[in-house]
């Protein structure tokens, strides 16, 4: 459990600023920084105000509290001290849910804040606890080491600061909550930067249709994304160029890149291929431009823990957005001709069932998109294929309280050029790679369609394939020739 906390002096400083400037009763949202066990310290980066709901109403709200054994005539004073907060708890942690996303590794939702009077946040301990249960709970399949949570209280009457940490247990109650001592400093410049370029290949079985093992395509993912988490975590690193095999804090600047390397393993896609009830493969591959923040005091461990944690959560943050597409009728591209295949149609992406019957099946992935934050640092977002620039603009605005005129789409950073793909197989398309599925491969893709096209159309589809034939047999001939005509001089 963090012992202190440290506050960015410049952004909390303007947060107070701006509550008391508005003179609201109460406000909630997110802490946003980062929970070092190393160093017993928690570190707070900046806070997120929660927005409005659909109908427009704030997140939180200040209640009276009704007491019919009290006289009907009371004073101001005795007004305030029986108020207590109304927190949406469920929005908060949807905001939570989306904020997740848009951290890189170093970075995360770590607790709430609130902005209440020190009578209406004592009277609101158990709505407190339950908006902390929700965000935890929210964010979990992106942090799953997530066992700790800060609640930040301003207080404007009297004005102080004070945090309190809580254990993130199965049950969270008033005695979870424990002060701890909180200041405001420099945490943003202190930051060190790592980049890491990483790239995936997943292959993954199809069962045979009316198996009892059959998954849907969200299940099928999230197991694997699971398994190569745990794979991920015994990788080593070279941090820049130079194998890490000490402890100790990195004392050079500027950005260090970071590369993962993985001990040989057995090919998982020739399993699947000896496995009875498998009938083809699912390839799932792409690249991966992950980024981590680390305080200057941590060691470089944690920054290669901080990376490897970032490249899961990006995955599972793509997964969530297809899934989240699933709901508004996103569907693949193509299914098969047969009724069994008519019926899959009809199912977003996310209950989809890979078979037999299932046909190449090409899915673009969301890309990474870097967008500048605070004090030279990153937030990320991610691009459907469909969509512009202008919507990650719009959505840092609403989701992380950005500024319109901080925002300048020329600067941001499209890391990730091409996008992931997946692509299902069958069997037989997997054995034979010359047959019609190896089209559709991650390389070239558009370019074999575009030569099978010019092929067509100038009728020498299958002359082309003869000619390195003809010339051997030629060859050959020749060589008979130019020999016996020797041997007849002799």
């Amino acid at each position: 459990m963090v012992k202190a906390v440290v506050g960015e002096d410049t952004r909390l400083t303007s947060v107070e600023d701006r509550l008391s400037h508005l003179a609201i009763p109460a406000e909630v949202g997110l802490v946003i920084g980062k929970l070092s066990s190393v160093l017993d310290r928690g570190f707070v980066f900046d806070l997120i105000p929660t927005p409005t709901n659909d109908d427009g109403e704030p997140a939180c709200s200040v209640l009276e509290i009704r007491d019919d054994k009290r006289k009907p005539s009371k004073s101001k004073s005795q007004s305030s001290e029986s108020a207590s907060l109304s927190i949406d708890s469920d929005w908060v942690a949807e905001h939570a849910r989306q904020v997740s996303r848009m951290l890189l590794g170093g970075m995360k939702v770590v607790g709430i804040y609130v902005w209440a009077s020190d009578s209406a946040f004592k009277n609101s301990t158990m709505i407190l606890c339950q908006a902390i249960k929700g965000v935890s709970d929210a964010i979990r399949h992106l942090d799953p080491g997530l066992d700790e949570a800060l609640l930040v209280h301003i207080c404007y009457s009297p004005r102080r600061w004070n945090c309190r940490t809580c254990l993130l247990n199965s049950s969270i109650t008033s005695s979870s909550l424990r002060p701890c001592d909180f200041k405001l400093g420099r945490v943003l410049s202190s930051l060190q930067k790592f980049k890491c370029s990483y790239s995936f290949n997943f292959r993954l079985p199809i069962y045979r249709g009316g198996e009892s093992t059959r998954q849907t395509f969200t299940e099928i993912l999230r197991q694997e994304v699971a398994v190569h988490a745990k794979e991920l975590k015994s990788a080593n690193a070279m941090i820049d160029g130079d194998l890490v095999h000490n402890d100790e804090p990195c004392n050079t600047d500027g950005e260090h890149e970071i590369e993962l390397l993985f001990p040989f393993m057995k090919d998982n896609r020739a399993e699947a291929l000896t496995a009875k009830d498998v009938t083809g493969i699912l390839l799932f591959g792409g690249s991966i431009y992950s980024y981590a923040y680390l305080n200057m005091k941590e060691p470089v461990s944690q920054a290669i823990a901080d990376i490897k944690a970032d490249i899961i959560r990006s995955l599972q943050s793509r997964l969530d957005i297809i899934c989240d597409e699933a709901e508004q009728d996103f569907k693949p591209t193509d299914v098969g001709d047969n009724e069994e295949a008519d019926e899959m149609s009809k199912l977003p992406i996310s209950k989809f069932i890979f078979n037999s019957s299932t046909k190449a099946c090409h899915l673009r992935l969301p890309r990474r998109v870097l967008v500048p934050w605070l004090a030279g640092t990153y937030i990320c977002d991610y691009l459907q294929p469909f969509e512009s620039l202008e919507v990650v603009k719009e959505r840092c605005i609403e989701l992380m309280s950005m500024e319109h005129s901080s925002l300048d789409v020329t600067k941001f950073s499209e890391v990730e050029t091409e996008t992931s793909l997946l692509i299902a197989e069958s069997m037989w398309d997997v054995i034979s790679p010359a047959s019609s599925a190896s089209s559709f491969r991650l390389e070239g893709n558009v370019e074999s369609r575009r030569r099978e096209d010019e092929s067509k159309r100038t009728g020498t589809t299958g002359n082309a394939s003869y000619v390195p034939i003809l010339v051997s047999i030629f060859v050959v001939l020749l060589s008979i020739i130019l020999g016996v005509m020797l041997y007849q001089k002799d």
